[in-house]
């Protein structure tokens, strides 16, 4: 049997591979800079807003707090004048890149620690490459794209954006079950 603590080190590697990787996708090349489109009138809408002085947090205009509230006759009216909108709210200030990239290393190594969980439970030790790169990139492409696709279905983000995410869920799952199929205990 496979123990996960023997797989320690195609944890950290995938990990670091899809790090290196995301960097590459999303700093270097181009097909992400359009997820996003800015407002006609942005001075304008900067002003109105920033004057509310909206707390960071995620908000849905029009909102309502419960579902016979959605229901209502002025909540309907609302929602046909518009604008209906989600939006997340960040901390003015310079984007904590920092902080977010320590995040997503540490979720790429959680990611690949439910990937080796399923590999230990699944494949024997000396199985081939090809098996557990299989077994181990669907289980990451579930863990790095899956999910993504609620955001399309519920909170209408572009289904552009989210194909685009869901290539890049491709491109995690295959450096991480090759790392895992490359260094597979032997038997």
């Amino acid at each position: 049997m496979i123990t996960l603590a023997s797989l320690w080190l195609p944890i950290v590697l995938a990990a670091v591979g899809v790090f290196l990787i995301s960097f590459i996708i999303h700093m270097i090349l181009p097909y992400h800079r359009s997820n996003v489109d800015g407002v006609a009138d942005e001075k304008a809408f900067r002003d109105s807003v920033g004057a509310m002085k909206i707390p960071p947090g995620d908000y849905m205009v029009p909102h309502c707090k419960n579902p016979k509230e959605m229901n209502s006759e002025s909540f309907q009216q609302k929602m046909i004048e518009g604008p209906v909108l989600s939006m997340t709210v960040m901390p003015n200030g310079p984007f904590p890149m920092g902080k977010s990239l320590v995040q997503w290393f540490i979720y790429s190594l959680v990611v690949g620690f439910f990937a080796a969980y399923v590999a230990s439970l699944t494949i024997p030790a000396g199985a081939d490459y090809l098996t557990v790169m299989r077994i181990v990139g669907v289980t990451a492409f579930l863990g790095y794209g899956v999910a993504l696709i609620q955001d399309s279905i519920w909170w209408f983000r572009k289904w552009s954006t989210t194909f685009k995410f869901l290539f890049d869920a491709l491109v995690y799952a295959l450096i991480t079950g090759g790392t895992f199929g490359w260094l597979w205990p032997a038997a």
